[in-house]
């Protein structure tokens, strides 16, 4: 869900900064980032499912071990992610891929989209100004909703 949520907005913010940059083939490059954020997902947690049984003390290098593939709920409650530095864990675990993922897509919009120059303030930049018309276009609606 978390993911979901993250791909729609790193899609929107480059949607509206290829339309700044007047990006050729901009629909190519949207379906593109959106497969690419798909497929860090799977792979990261993957990843994650195999850190969470390290950490569990699961012998994970052997030929015995065998993921539960049946046992598709949280994780955070079984086997030791019940402290403080579990909980942290857990939650680590669970933000890394959509994080990363928005990150590679910042990147590749940065790189392939606008072609700006590699800083910081240009991996981030548009996010704000497209939040803030999010909120203004919202304002707007609920200010006509209360005339009528």
């Amino acid at each position: 869900m978390i993911g979901a949520i993250a791909m729609i907005f790193a899609l929107v913010w480059i949607y509206q900064s290829g339309i700044k940059a007047k990006t050729d083939n901009l629909f190519m490059w949207i379906g593109i980032c959106a497969a690419v954020f798909l497929a860090s997902q799977v792979m990261l947690y993957d990843v994650n499912i195999y850190l969470a049984d390290l950490f569990n003390g699961k012998d994970v290098s052997s030929e015995g071990y065998e993921r539960d593939l049946v046992s598709v709920g949280d994780r955070k409650n079984q086997e030791g992610f019940q402290s403080a530095g579990g909980a942290f864990l857990s939650y680590f675990l669970e933000l890394m891929p959509p994080l990363v993922g928005f990150l590679i897509l910042a990147f590749i919009r940065l790189q392939f989209v606008t072609k700006e120059s590699f800083s910081i303030p240009n991996l981030f930049s548009g996010i704000n100004e497209m939040v803030s018309g999010a909120v203004k276009s919202v304002a707007e609606s609920m200010k006509q909703g209360v005339k009528k």
